[in-house]
C-alpha cells in the first residue's frame, strides 16, 4: 500500500492553493465544496496545492512550502506530491475515495464512475439513520461484538439494510425491531488454494472481513491476513483451536496436495 487513505475535515481551515487556469480552477471548486478556507503562500497551513503551470515556478513554489513543512499536492507531477485528491463518490455523508497514487486521474475516474452506478441514491439517509439509532443498538445488544455481528448480517447482501439496495424511510427502525440475534460464538476452517488474495473464494472473503480473531498456520502469507479487518486478532497455531473463544474465529492453512 503506497498511501495510507485519510478523510481530513477542512471546514473552516486554510488550505493554499496556488495557480491559474482550469487545474487550478477544479481544484478550487473541489476545496470550495469541503468549506475549506482557500489561502496564498504566504498564510500559515498543514496542506497546499500547487497548480501552476510553469514547471520552474511550481517546482519553486513547491520547494518553499516543503521547507515550511507543508503537505503539497502537485497537480500532474506525482514525484513531488506529499498527498493525492481521489475520484470521489459523494453520497453525503458517506465518501467513496478512488486514488491511484497519482498513476493515471483518468483510471481512478472510470472506477469512481462504476462504483456511482452501482450506489443508490439515498445511501446517505441510511448511514443518518444508522447513527441516529446507535443509542438503541447499544440497547439491543450491549456487547461491541455482538452489535458488529448483527449490522455485519443486516448490511450482507441481501440483508435488511443491504447499501446497494433502495431503502424506504424507516428501514433501519424495521430492522431493529424484526433482527433477529446474531449467530452464537463459532469457527469456520479454510483451506486456501494458494497464497494469492485474487484466487480467495467470496466466501472467504467475506468471512475475512467479518471474523473477530483469525488462527493460522506459520505459512499463511501476509497478503492473505492483511484482507481481514484491521482490529481483528492474528494468532498463529499449530492446529485448529478448541476453544477460540466468542464471535466468529477462523482457522487458516495452505493446501499442502
Amino acid at each position: 500500500m503506497h498511501s495510507l487513505p485519510l478523510f481530513v475535515r477542512l471546514a473552516g481551515r486554510p488550505v493554499i492553493l496556488l495557480g491559474d487556469g482550469e487545474a487550478a480552477d477544479a481544484k478550487r471548486r473541489l476545496l470550495e465544496r469541503a468549506d475549506a478556507l482557500i489561502v496564498g503562500e504566504d498564510a500559515q497551513a498543514a496542506l497546499a496545492i500547487v497548480a501552476t503551470e510553469d514547471d520552474a515556478e511550481a517546482e519553486a513554489q513547491i520547494a518553499r512550502l516543503k521547507a515550511r513543512g507543508v503537505l503539497v499536492n502537485a497537480v500532474d507531477r506525482p514525484v513531488l506530491c506529499d498527498f493525492t485528491l481521489p475520484a470521489i463518490v459523494d453520497r453525503d455523508p458517506v465518501l467513496i475515495a478512488v486514488g491511484t497514487g497519482g498513476a493515471s486521474a483518468g483510471l481512478a475516474k472510470a472506477v469512481r464512475q462504476r462504483i456511482e452506478a452501482l450506489l443508490p441514491p439515498n445511501l446517505g439517509h441510511l448511514a443518518r439513520a444508522l447513527e441516529i439509532a446507535r443509542s438503541a443498538m447499544k440497547a439491543r445488544w450491549p456487547l461491541p461484538a455482538q452489535r458488529r455481528r448483527a449490522l455485519d448480517a443486516a448490511l450482507a447482501a441481501g440483508g435488511a439494510l443491504d447499501p446497494l439496495a433502495a431503502h424506504g424511510e424507516g428501514a433501519v427502525e424495521r430492522w431493529l425491531k424484526a433482527a433477529e440475534e446474531p449467530v452464537a460464538n463459532r469457527i469456520v476452517a479454510i483451506t486456501l488454494v494458494s497464497g494469492n488474495p485474487d484466487d480467495m473464494t467470496l466466501r472467504t472473503a467475506r468471512l475475512l472481513g467479518e471474523a473477530d480473531r483469525i488462527f493460522h498456520a506459520g505459512d499463511v502469507p501476509a497478503a492473505i491476513l492483511d484482507r481481514a479487518r484491521a482490529d481483528a486478532q492474528r494468532i498463529i497455531a499449530d492446529a485448529l483451536p478448541t476453544e477460540p473463544g466468542p464471535g466468529l474465529s477462523l482457522w487458516l492453512e495452505m493446501n499442502r496436495d
